[in-house]
């Protein structure tokens, strides 16, 4: 049977640790980090993960900061705010809540936040820096990726890593990092998606199995070699008329199926997810020491 990779229990671990590390700054007469978010609209999913990331600040020990705006925000409205952010010296990192309605154009929004505050990795600045190896924020789920890898000491170098699914949150830079000259990295890295001929014969092939593709049960048993590490990103809901609330979160791999060949395997949920708002977090404390950039 495969090792559960616990993400949860990682991610508890990694907030007392940086708890502890809050508690020393202000001790020592530090302010506490500040993390803000900005919510646009009312989206469900969106809801519930800024209101984990409020949840997370408060474990951590920072201060948090929500702003609300209605759906029918203008563009304008919104980047005043952030450039309210950006100058605002008390505010070391903060998110903007994506997706946005479909009048706002998000790469605007997105280039629009200080790289030194862009505590969520997607500015071009901090994603150029990073497929360079140069400091920079990492987006959260690569990073909690390369977390979940390091800590339960999944050898990567050399190993075959196969990535499905290459969107710009997840899937290229997952790919990136995996290459990189580092631990965890220095893998051999192949990134499939929707026109890639043979993708089970691919994946038989692989090490690790780095599931993005959002294709509820995409990965089956007879795509993973025996002994593979399968992390699985994908969270979409399905119907399960045996639940009360009338659904339940799925991943891309069949995990029942593909539990007893891997070696080990994270759950959905339980597994990435926790990792990726701890990322965040983790984010938000290198903001505030001057880690990745200079405060000046």
């Amino acid at each position: 049977m495969a090792i559960i990779i616990d993400g949860k229990q990682t991610a508890a671990d990694i907030k007392a640790e940086i708890a502890s590390k809050v508690a020393a700054m202000v001790a020592a007469g530090q302010r506490a980090p500040h993390l803000a978010a900005i919510l646009v609209g009312h989206d469900g999913g969106s809801e519930t993960y800024v209101a984990n990331k409020v949840k997370a600040c408060g474990e951590c020990g920072f201060t948090s900061t929500l702003v609300r705006f209605e759906d029918n925000c203008t563009q304008a409205e919104l980047l005043e705010k952030i450039a309210e952010f950006n100058a605002d010296d008390t505010i070391d990192g903060f998110i903007v809540q994506l997706p946005l309605p479909r009048h706002i154009d998000e790469q605007a929004v997105i280039e629009a936040i200080d790289p030194r505050k862009d505590v969520d990795g997607f500015h071009p600045v901090n994603v150029g820096r990073m497929a360079i190896g140069l400091p920079c924020f990492i987006s959260a789920t690569p990073a909690g990726i390369l977390e979940l890898l390091g800590r339960y000491g999944i050898a990567t170098s050399g190993k075959r890593c196969v990535i499905l699914g290459r969107s710009n949150i997840v899937g290229k830079p997952m790919a990136t990092l995996m290459m990189q000259k580092r631990q965890p990295g220095d893998a051999t890295v192949t990134v499939c998606h929707s026109h890639t001929a043979d993708i089970k014969s691919i994946c038989r092939e692989a090490d690790i199995i780095i599931a993005a593709l959002g294709q509820p049960g995409f990965v089956t048993s007879d795509m993973v070699k025996p002994g593979a590490t399968v992390i699985d990103v994908g969270t979409t809901r399905v119907s399960d008329s045996t639940r009360a609330r009338g659904w339940r979160l799925c991943g891309d791999v069949d995990f029942k199926a593909v539990e007893p060949i891997a070696g080990a395997i994270t759950p959905v949920p339980g597994g990435v997810g926790p990792m990726t708002i701890c990322s965040l977090m983790i984010n938000t404390l290198k903001a505030a020491t001057g880690e990745v950039y200079d405060r000046k």
